[in-house]
């Protein structure tokens, strides 16, 4: 197993996976941890997910250089993800414990209530895009629900694992509390089958969510999918397009592209269409590609050659379709596994770039004659992450969110994660929520016990 510097193609460093033996040992401690661990006051759950917070923005740099050298994530783009990590480890250690307290039900029994209880051994199988907050998503609320953790990440960013582990064990957690496993992609299925592990929770391309569900199921095991996506940003005839533009070149370039809720298709009314591509333009023009690690740098590195190719290879079979390249679309000579900023226009329903999701840099801008139009291309997808509105009529704009197929709609803003909010998707972007209390509940035992 191998982590490689996408931005100079050089080896960060080799480690060899678990054996048989290793994982067993893993795992057999890891339930012996929760058998304790599930004891522990939720009080002092909460202090030891604080003090993990505290020391996350103490190695707030350092671990923003991980990232870059691991899978080229900007340095001031690193650590704004470790300050969000730091954020949600303080939002469940103060907000959490009121939503695992009991709760009363009024029946014709003397008492009845509903007990929320941990189910045991968690197995997350999560990406390389944010190393740090898609493991804080599931990590968090588990950990203060009185569940434990065992983390299977991409095999690119083991450094970023295993500096998480380290952290956890500073903080004060017990050992096995959360337990990184080093296993390539082909052993999962053994992970999931696994009598200790209880539950699954995955972040990933939506073929590995398929996978990883179908496994799942096997053995009865109820899990999260957290998927892929091809965010509609619906651009409508009333919008402020400068300010919509440039809310959705921010929202396609976060982190290189290479995110599920980054907006991907651009629904644009005819009347504003040349407005906004003028605008959208000069955003991406204005892009610094290169050295994640310099300052300034927007844009780094795509986090592996052969992800960059298969980018690049959506791009020209748009071309090829009759879509219209206004900027980019070419893989830069040198080193790295770069691509540029890139805008496809004309595009349409059938082409690549409408249909697939464009997981890098690019963006795709869709024309539609009205609302009605811009509502049926949005859901006209396999997907259902995410989708934004822009319009100065608010009022219709919430009309307009209850029609779209996701599960999120921002208006007049960009789609982002957030503890305080549920974050998921239908469709073929998933099934299950992570954040805010309908994600600390996710993978608890809700019991009924009533007395006559």
């Amino acid at each position: 197993m191998k982590s490689i510097n996408p931005h100079n193609g050089q080896l960060v460093q080799s480690y060899s996976a678990h054996d048989s033996a290793a994982l067993e040992k893993i795992l057999t401690s890891a339930q012996q941890s929760f058998e304790s661990w599930r004891k522990v006051s939720i009080t002092e759950r909460a202090g030891l997910l604080k003090k993990y917070g505290q020391l996350l923005r103490r190695d707030k740099n350092k671990l923003a250089k991980l990232m870059a050298e691991e899978m080229g994530k900007p340095l001031k783009d690193g650590e704004a993800e470790v300050e969000k990590c730091a954020v949600t480890c303080e939002f469940y250690a103060e907000e959490g414990e009121k939503h695992l307290q009991p709760e009363l039900i009024k029946t014709e029994f003397s008492k009845s209530w509903i007990s929320f209880e941990p189910l045991g051994v968690i197995l997350a199988i999560m990406p390389w895009n944010f190393p740090f907050w898609q493991v804080m998503r599931f990590a968090a609320p588990n950990l203060l629900a009185g569940n434990v953790g065992v983390l299977k990440h991409a095999s690119n960013v083991s450094g970023c694992s295993l500096a998480m582990e380290a952290l956890f064990l500073e903080a004060g957690f017990p050992r096995h509390v959360f337990s990184s496993v080093l296993v390539e992609g082909k052993n999962t299925d053994k992970l999931i089958a696994h009598p200790i592990i209880k539950a699954v929770t995955i972040t990933g391309s939506t073929p590995a969510g398929k996978a990883v569900a179908e496994a799942a199921g096997k053995v009865l095991k109820k899990c999260v999918l957290e998927l892929g996506g091809s965010d509609a940003y619906l651009v409508l005839a009333d919008a402020d397009v400068d300010e919509a533009a440039k809310i959705c070149a921010q929202s396609r370039l976060i982190n290189g592209g290479q995110s599920c809720i980054a907006a991907k298709r651009f629904i644009v009314h005819s009347s504003v269409k040349k407005r906004f591509e003028e605008k959208m333009l000069a955003a991406f023009e204005a892009v610094k590609m290169g050295d994640p690690t310099r300052d300034g740098i927007t844009l780094g590195p795509q986090a592996r050659v052969d992800l960059r190719d298969q980018l690049h290879e959506q791009v020209e079979k748009s071309v090829k379709q009759g879509a219209k390249l206004l900027c980019g679309g070419k893989i830069p000579s040198g080193e790295g596994a770069y691509y540029p900023a890139t805008i496809l226009t004309d595009v349409k329903p059938g082409m690549v770039a409408f249909d697939e999701e464009l997981f890098g840099p690019v963006a795709a801008i869709i024309e539609v004659k009205d609302d009605a139009e811009a509502i049926a291309f949005a859901n006209r997808s396999i997907f259902g992450l995410g989708a934004a509105i822009f319009s100065k009529n608010v009022e219709k704009a919430e009309r307009l969110a209850i029609e779209i197929e996701a599960g999120s709609v921002f208006i007049n803003a960009l789609v982002k994660s957030d503890a305080r909010l549920p974050f998921g998707g239908v469709k073929e972007s998933g099934y299950g929520r992570e954040l805010s209390y309908y994600g600390l509940r996710e993978f608890l035992n809700v019991k009924t016990i009533a007395r006559a």
